[in-house]
């Protein structure tokens, strides 16, 4: 279960025109190189994929593509490998990750984990079960059952879980990890979609698409102009509780270029419990809730996996922690904005200088 909403919508209409995703040429998955848009369902939310190049991409394939990353890291699906880990008890877990998704993402969230120390972990799924937030929060957990549950927590490599890599040379490309904690369970969704997004993108990047725009419910990679010939514009939505689609307001449009961009945020996933909010953002150091002030971070960078993981983890660290992990690690090359309410208990903003360029200045919200 993703624990942190996403609150990035692309200015599809402002960007390029189309048929909508029931045309007869997608129904029919005609193969056409043609300007590519394709919108549908997946990972419990939606996907769109707009190509102004002329290429050839169907939806039967873009969703082949999408089924098979699911067989690989969805916490949903009975058969995935992610499931099957999760129910494994103690012991070698052998499986098969034939396009290499699984290996990609599991690399990918150690090297986050290392780098956000800790602040992003996949393996916080125990402390989110027992918060209640995969169904309902009925009791607030006591700080022993707290306790009980962090024992579960820690993603670095040979503590619960031990990455062993490949056991075979042959077409198969088995591999295995060594589990140490039989109820110990990892969750990638703060990752995978936007590792999904990467995916689609570099398959639209080898069919020879230059100009595209990739999103899943939220975390985008874009390349190129849109159709206008100008940089894809992105909305960021203000941070305000209980809005939804009819409602949402936004709080800035920024052209992005070459780049993908990711929101996570706490002000709309929260349970009020005798008269407190406790939020969905938790924090895998402490088995808490966050308390801190800010409300979305935005991270925008190359990759749509690590912007997604690095919102992730600024989200868990707060304002003051993020600014610093920023300006320790300019090799991550991220730009930034962030919302927060400060004292006075205002909305108040911070962005880095690269990001505060994207700024669409003609066109405010």
């Amino acid at each position: 279960m993703k624990h942190y909403l996403l609150f990035l919508i692309p200015f599809i209409l402002l960007s390029c025109g189309g048929e909508s995703s029931n045309s007869e040429s997608e129904i029919n998955n005609t193969v056409l190189a043609e300007p590519v848009e394709l919108y549908g369902s997946t990972q419990g939310t939606t996907f769109a994929i707009i190509c102004n190049d002329s290429i050839s991409i169907t939806m039967e394939e873009v969703n082949l593509i999408l089924s098979n990353f699911d067989v690989a890291l969805s916490s949903y699906i009975p058969n995935s490998i992610l499931t099957k880990l999760n129910n494994f008890g103690a012991g070698t877990f052998v499986y098969q990750d034939t396009y290499n998704y699984f290996n990609r993402c599991y690399e990918m969230a150690l090297s986050v984990h290392k780098i956000t120390k800790g602040a992003f972990d996949p393996s916080v799924y125990p402390l989110v079960d027992g918060w209640g937030f995969m169904k309902d929060l009925e009791i607030v957990p006591d700080s022993v059952i707290v306790d009980s549950l962090r024992t579960l927590l820690g993603f670095q490599n040979g503590y619960h879980f031990n990455f062993s890599g490949e056991i075979s040379d042959d077409s198969l490309k088995t591999f295995s990890i060594v589990k140490n904690t039989p109820n110990a369970k990892l969750d990638f969704n703060a990752i995978a979609q936007g590792l999904a997004v990467d995916i689609l993108a570099e398959e639209l990047e080898i069919r020879g698409a230059k100009n595209y725009f990739v999103e899943i419910g939220g975390e985008i990679r874009v390349s190129g102009n849109n159709a206008d010939g100008v940089p894809w514009r992105i909305g960021i939505d203000k941070p305000v509780e209980n809005s939804n689609e009819g409602t949402r307001e936004l709080q800035e449009i920024v052209n992005v270029e070459n780049k993908s961009i990711a929101t996570s945020g706490s002000y709309r996933k929260f349970y009020e419990k005798n008269g407190i909010k406790y939020s969905h953002t938790l924090d895998p150091l402490t088995g808490y809730p966050v308390t801190h002030s800010l409300l979305s971070a935005t991270v925008v960078t190359e990759s749509c996996a690590m912007a997604d993981a690095i919102a992730t983890a600024f989200m868990v660290m707060g304002p003051e922690e993020s600014i610093a992990f920023i300006d320790a690690n300019p090799q991550l090359d991220l730009d930034v904005y962030f919302i927060f309410i400060n004292e006075y208990d205002e909305f108040e903003t911070f962005y880095t200088p690269d990001f505060g360029k994207m700024i669409d200045l003609n066109s405010a919200p």
